[in-house]
């Protein structure tokens, strides 16, 4: 498998690290020149200082080469320009890179700031030390020649380029770019070779991909993709992140959205219990004491501003659907944390106190500029009732399984309430709306698929209401075309083709849909808006989302939601055919 880096990243498993190719459109917006980098996903950095070195291959005369070609491999990035040489790079591991080269060069060349600066600190190793990227590398000289230029004036070095070169009499060049935090090497152990570096990931690589979920054979040309995808965002633990964590890209979205996590959680679940489970409670690690989770978490940032929807009852519900097992101290956590998050919107998100809860701004849906906050907050989502009902019935499971059958009691009582008011208060016109919170005032335009993820439902909503919602969802050019759900009805005055929440087909509302109409009985009409999904993500790629009207992909190309949810609907409908499971387990 191969891969652009203008819309995949190269990284590794555990990496902060990854290398981009920027466009002269990203290069604009953040104030760079076009080309090739090598970037951070660190938090604490800004957006536009995420770019650590630009990446240039050279001729035998120092001379950038022009039209050299990007190759990504999940093992091995190659660059390839020159009198018919080139350079290859491998992550080590999640903090060293190797790079070597034949016939060229290659310089890195970094924008320095105040208090950045180089120092050599040993024979052919010499220290980086970037304050305004948070980061610090050792150079280390393993072949050939290397050159460094960072002259220094006051506070910094006024520039900084590192050149390798071939040396005397040509042939191969080596070196290695290691991340440190505050504590440099002072020696070195065995230098495993390049070759043996590059073995040694594609090992990794293969067994990730062995227990990826198998696909469809129409979808695997989509798979390998996926599972890179997955794999190469997962970050080590660090600083505030406190597990292993899948990051929803190493593009731009470098951060765990606390509903994105979810949907990697569940294409996890059949072949990476464990993992999958780290996934899903990630963000209960900074779950403050009023029940509350954060909007987004990294390894420097919790943000409070927003939270995002409880979908993460129904995810568990999934997962264990899926094959993970929990043993007794992870069943407890899960419903002491479903509980209070629960207890949290009951409580603090109903400032009309009509017993439904309330979205204060649309970031909090996670549908953040949808057609149903257009006419103002705070807004009582129908999505956001039917998640938390589904929420307080695994909840009650979860106390079962514990022997607490008095609370379970108590939890599917207050379920059933909660329907009730849902259908009382939010039904209008034989199908839901979108209340906003004290007046009760509903947005006049727009057609927003949001209001129908009540389905998740199923057989708690009436007969009547169930089938209306269902032919909505399904109705000719209204939501479904070729190539799944648009979340804004394409006939809708307020649709635009790259609207964010206002058009494009996105991952999570596709499964939640998926989800939903399986739960009303509708496997057929399920199974085609997933099918149509996936062919749309083989040809498309894993983009944070997709246009509704011609398929093409938008935003962040390499957006792990989107391999999740593929890989998942890919893996459902291969069980559906009776040739499921895992590659070995068959």
């Amino acid at each position: 498998m191969q891969f652009s880096l203008e819309k995949v990243p190269f990284s590794r498993r555990g990496s902060w690290f990854m290398w981009n190719r920027l466009t002269a459109t990203r290069a604009e917006e953040l104030g760079k020149e076009a080309g090739l980098y090598f970037r951070t996903a660190r938090g604490g950095v800004p957006m536009a200082q995420r770019e650590i070195f630009r990446v240039e291959v050279l001729d035998e005369g120092g001379r950038e080469v022009e039209g050299v070609r990007e190759v990504g491999t999940p093992a091995v990035l190659r660059l390839e320009g020159g009198r018919g040489g080139g350079v290859e790079v491998v992550f080590a591991d999640g903090g060293t890179l190797r790079m070597r080269g034949r016939g060229c060069g290659l310089r890195l060349q970094g924008e320095p700031q105040v208090y950045d600066y180089v120092r050599q600190c040993g024979e052919g190793v010499w220290e980086v030390n970037l304050f305004s990227k948070r980061q610090q590398f050792l150079v280390r000289r393993l072949g050939g020649e290397v050159r460094v230029f960072a002259p220094w004036s006051a506070e910094r070095s006024t520039a900084i380029q590192v050149e390798v070169l071939p040396g005397v009499g040509g042939g191969e060049w080596e070196v290695e770019l290691l991340a440190f935090e505050s504590t440099a090497p002072i020696s070195w152990g065995e230098c495993v070779s390049f070759d043996a570096v590059v073995r040694e990931v594609e090992r990794e690589f293969e067994e990730w991909l062995r227990r990826s979920p198998v696909v469809l054979e129409e979808y695997a040309g989509g798979r390998e993709l996926a599972a890179y995808v997955q794999w190469a965002a997962l970050v080590g633990p660090c600083d505030r992140l406190k597990r292993e964590g899948m990051l929803m890209s190493k593009n731009w979205m470098v951060n765990v959205w606390s509903w994105d996590h979810c949907f990697n959680a569940i294409a996890l679940a059949a072949g990476q219990s464990e993992l999958a489970w780290e996934q899903w409670a990630l963000p209960f690690d900074y779950q403050n004491r009023w029940g509350a989770l954060p909007d987004c978490v990294n390894d420097y940032d919790v943000v409070w501003n927003f939270t995002k929807p409880p979908v993460h009852g129904w995810a568990l519900r999934e997962m264990i659907a899926r094959g993970v097992e929990l043993g007794k101290e992870q069943v407890k956590q899960a419903a002491e944390w479903l509980e209070l998050w629960t207890e949290w919107w009951l409580r603090y998100r109903d400032d009309d106190g009509d017993g439904l809860p309330q979205y204060n701004h649309g970031n909090d849906s996670g549908w953040d500029n949808a057609t149903l906050f257009a006419h103002g907050m705070p807004v009582e989502g129908p999505d956001l009732a039917a998640y938390l009902v589904v929420q307080m019935e695994v909840v009650a499971d979860l106390w079962d399984r514990l022997g607490k059958g008095e609370r379970a009691e108590g939890w599917r009582e207050r379920a059933k309430g909660l329907v009730g008011r849902l259908l009382e208060h939010s039904v209008r016109g034989g199908g839901f709306v979108a209340p906003r919170a004290g007046d009760h005032a509903v947005a006049e335009e727009g057609d927003c698929l949001l209001r129908f993820l009540p389905l998740l439902l199923g057989a708690r909503l009436p007969e009547g209401l169930r089938r209306n919602l269902v032919q909505g969802v399904m109705e000719a050019g209204r939501f479904l075309t070729e190539y799944g759900l648009a979340t804004e009805s394409p006939r809708s005055r307020l649709y635009v083709a790259d609207g964010y929440w206002r058009g494009p087909i996105w991952a999570p509302s596709t499964l939640l849909l998926v989800s939903g109409l399986r739960a009303c009985g509708e496997r057929e009409l399920a199974e085609e808006v997933g099918r149509r999904f996936c062919r749309m993500v083989v040809r498309s790629g894993c983009a944070e989302n997709f246009d509704a009207l011609t398929g093409a992909p938008l935003r962040d190309q390499a957006y792990t939601w989107t391999a999740s949810v593929f890989l998942d609907l890919g893996r459902r409908q291969e069980d559906e055919m009776g040739d499921g499971g895992m590659e070995g387990e068959r």
